[in-house]
């Protein structure tokens, strides 16, 4: 901000010898200096979620939110030009996707301030959980809480999905994990379309086994993945019809063969009176929709099955993002 001309106005009236203006000029200078170097900040989080339907073969999915979460801190000024990330934990870690989402909402404003943003979460990273599209869901709704503005949820959506379009950490745009994060519940989408097609509340325990290994959706084998589309069309109208436990299982044995991974751990879930269990995602990460009396049982069986990680339990998360927007914030 340029003072000049509080400044030429101030020595004009020390020359005139009245004194009582230059006071309220003064004061004037230093609450304009104050603004120009207000601070905005703000913070949010979003879920993780499972998958029902990868869209890897078709550009259709569905996903279902998750207890676990992913929280975001923006901070912006005037006197930063650029924004820059980080990530709890993580100090090695590529923070581009979040800093994009700050970029994208001051650009759709027309705003010009820098800043910081730094996320935490529990959801495990490259495990196909959701972690990306929690930490751009979480980013936008924390730049927008900074600014002090809105706009329509599905809006929100897009700007967090073209940033992880530009970060390359999803191949379709990932718009189905996106909704399942944002608005909770049980979402379908047509991702090339980018249109949300039913989405609805649902309550089941969710039981996960994480492997101790990354996997990233940008490596994932998409012509192995073309391969199953037919059989993936299937399971697809399951999901449409509601049959959520039988499209996820479908899907996982699917996508387990497409891309080379074991489907031990789903059958020890069916081994378990599991009605709904699949890799989520690209992997590695296994999801089971499980009835309370059914948890123990899994966790024990996941835990021998050979494979190094750990079982986490949540549940569905029906809540949308914006609900969300102060847990975890004091």
């Amino acid at each position: 901000m340029d003072f000049r001309f509080f400044y030429e106005y101030v020595a004009e009236l020390c020359v005139s010898g009245d004194l009582g203006p230059v006071k309220n000029a003064v004061k004037n200078i230093k609450e304009q200096r104050i603004l120009s170097m207000m601070i905005l900040e703000g913070h949010a989080c979003a879920s993780g979620a499972g998958t029902i339907i990868a869209a890897f073969a078709t550009w259709k999915g569905a996903a279902f939110g998750t207890g676990l979460k992913t929280y975001s801190e923006v901070e912006l000024s005037d006197r930063e030009k650029k924004v820059h990330g980080s990530i709890e934990g993580m100090p090695e870690a590529d923070t581009f996707l979040i800093e994009r989402c700050v970029e994208l909402v001051l650009e759709h404003f027309e705003i010009k301030l820098g800043g910081k943003v730094k996320t935490s979460s529990n959801i495990p990273l490259a495990g196909g959980l959701k972690s990306s599209s929690a930490a751009a869901n979480a980013t936008v709704l924390a730049t927008l809480n900074a600014i002090g503005e809105s706009m329509p949820p599905l809006d929100a959506v897009k700007l967090g999905v073209k940033a992880a379009r530009e970060a390359k950490v999803t191949i379709t745009g990932s718009f189905d994990d996106a909704c399942a994060s944002f608005f909770g519940g049980v979402v379908i989408t047509d991702n090339r379309e980018l249109k949300l097609i039913k989405r609805e509340e649902y309550n089941s325990k969710v039981l996960i086994f994480a492997p101790n290994r990354k996997v990233f959706s940008s490596q994932t084998n998409v012509k192995r993945s073309e391969l199953i589309a037919p059989y993936i069309d299937m399971a697809y109208e399951l999901a449409l019809a509601g049959e959520y436990e039988k499209a996820m299982t479908l899907n996982g044995f699917l996508y387990c063969s497409a891309l080379g991974f074991d489907t031990e751990c789903i059958l020890r879930a069916l081994e378990c009176g599991v009605k709904g269990a699949s890799l989520s995602g690209s992997g590695p990460a296994y999801v089971a929709l499980v009835k309370e009396n059914q948890i123990e049982e899994l966790r024990s069986a996941w835990e021998s099955c050979g494979i190094e990680g750990r079982v986490i339990e949540t549940s569905i998360n029906n809540r949308d993002a914006m609900s969300l927007e102060n847990e975890g914030f004091t």
